[in-house]
């Protein structure tokens, strides 16, 4: 298949059938699609995913170019990470809740490209006890870049399309995976660690501006909408809900677990390449386990396995990127070793996928960025827990921590089973479908005080 008609595919395969709508009705649809392709890696926005990829091997560059510190470059990555999780449910709430959403997300993304651009600036000009701060307020910002982004598919675009759109949109953060960290370094290399940094935080404001071009009608004015917004019960009625829905907590729970396993792979395969006399195996092998997770991303957009029960193929998937990592860590050829990255890579790519359109499933309207946000959060944790555990235990070989990263993936499949087939008694169940997902036509509204009540939702 040329370049070509894999371009024709994914400009058709969110293209809703024609049900007899009037001209002006199927406009509405175009005008919503080519919005909606801004999550495309050719679209603008992707390049905020791109900046926040590159950002962390800028931040080391940087730091060692001028204080000659990998430990201020290790500090400077995880103020820019822990903010993923602990901030997500507060930017969920502000997002969910906010009546612009087009222009709380822009003004989001812009802070995180001013956050850089301005550490790019700072760092080695001003203490550093300030510049870990202004890498803490960038990285709050953050989670709107991961599932902050993604929640919006679901306002964009009919239902029936969003399954394949969410397919494609997982192909961005392959693309960040692979391009982001590339880039930094080549940049860094060619025009020094800090104008890298400057231009990464560049990126994210061109993504800021993109995204303020959506179509998304602002929503009506309700009444103590934000103040109520931060009060811990609000705040915490996108966890209670991932607990207490079966669907959401399997797929939360396992993909988390799985991500430490994933998580630890770049470690593994540094060590991995050292042991078998292969330098480059410590970037190529993460770059074709990337490239399979793409692949498998645009196989599943073209072909989706479901559309009605997204968690089955999340817990299908986690065995079937266990099986190549056990595999490789059997075999001593290089390049059998490249060809089973690239299927586990590839069965990564469905599952992401499907996990993204089970949180738009599942989620109750009013908690879905709040939802999608936390989720991000809890996998960039579990990925950064999964490289820190893996380098303690570097000592034992590259081998047996590969089938301990295999390992991760059918202990996440057996709790996403147990999670999903053991449901607590309390759980309501009058208002879910057979399926586990809410009632047609029906949401969960949080109020003041948490409490979830089921209203009217305002799907497209």
């Amino acid at each position: 298949m040329t370049l070509t008609e894999i371009r024709g595919r994914l400009l058709t395969v969110l293209r809703p059938p024609d049900d007899g709508q009037d001209l002006d009705g199927r406009h509405r649809l175009i005008r919503r699609r080519r919005h909606a392709h801004g999550l495309l890696p050719r679209r603008r926005h992707t390049r905020a995913r791109l900046a926040d990829e590159g950002a962390r091997v800028a931040l080391v560059l940087l730091a060692l170019a001028r204080e000659h510190s990998a430990s201020l470059g290790g500090l400077l990555v995880a103020a820019l990470m822990v903010p993923h999780v602990i901030a997500a449910p507060v930017v969920g709430v502000l997002a969910d809740r906010v009546r612009r959403r087009k222009l709380f997300h822009g003004l989001g993304l812009a802070a995180y490209g001013t956050g850089l651009a301005a550490t790019a600036w700072a760092l080695g000009r001003l203490p550093t006890g300030l510049v870990v701060l202004l890498v803490l307020a960038a990285g709050c910002c953050a989670p709107l870049i991961t599932g902050g982004l993604t929640s919006l598919l679901a306002e964009l675009l009919p239902e029936r399309a969003l399954t394949r759109a969410f397919s494609i949109d997982s192909t961005t953060y392959n693309l960040a995976g692979i391009l982001g960290p590339a880039l930094a370094a080549m940049l860094a290399a060619m025009i020094g660690p800090g104008a890298a940094l400057f231009a990464l935080g560049a990126a994210a404001l061109t993504g800021a501006a993109a995204v303020t071009l959506l179509r998304l009608p602002a929503r009506p004015p309700a009444k103590h909408r934000m103040t109520a917004a931060l009060r811990p019960a609000v705040l915490a009625a996108g966890a209670r809900e991932i607990v207490r829905n079966p669907p959401l907590r399997s797929v939360t729970w396992a993909s988390s677990i799985g991500q430490i396993g994933i998580g630890s792979l770049p470690v593994i395969t540094a060590l991995l390449a050292t042991e078998r006399h292969a330098g480059w195996a410590a970037g190529g092998l993460m770059t074709a386990f990337a490239a399979g997770a793409m692949a498998g991303s645009l196989t599943y957009a073209v072909k989706p396995w479901t559309r009605t029960r997204p968690e089955r193929v999340v817990l299908l998937c986690l065995p079937l990127i266990a099986l190549p990592l056990a595999l490789a860590s059997c075999v001593t050829g290089m390049a059998l070793t490249t060809t089973l990255f690239v299927t586990a890579g590839w069965a990564t790519g469905p599952l992401f996928s499907t996990l993204l359109a089970a949180r738009e499933r599942y989620a109750p309207q009013p908690l879905r960025t709040q939802i999608f946000t936390l989720g991000a959060g809890l996998k960039s944790t579990a990925a950064a827990a999964g490289a820190a555990g893996i380098g303690a235990l570097g000592g034992l070989g590259a081998a047996p921590l590969l089938g301990m990263a295999a390992g991760t993936q059918i202990v996440a499949a057996g709790v996403g089973v147990v999670l999903l087939t053991h449901s607590p008694r309390n759980i309501r169940r009058a208002s879910r479908r057979p399926d586990g997902g809410v009632q047609d036509g029906e949401c969960q509204e949080p109020t003041a005080s948490g409490e979830i009540t089921n209203t009217r939702s305002r799907r497209n």
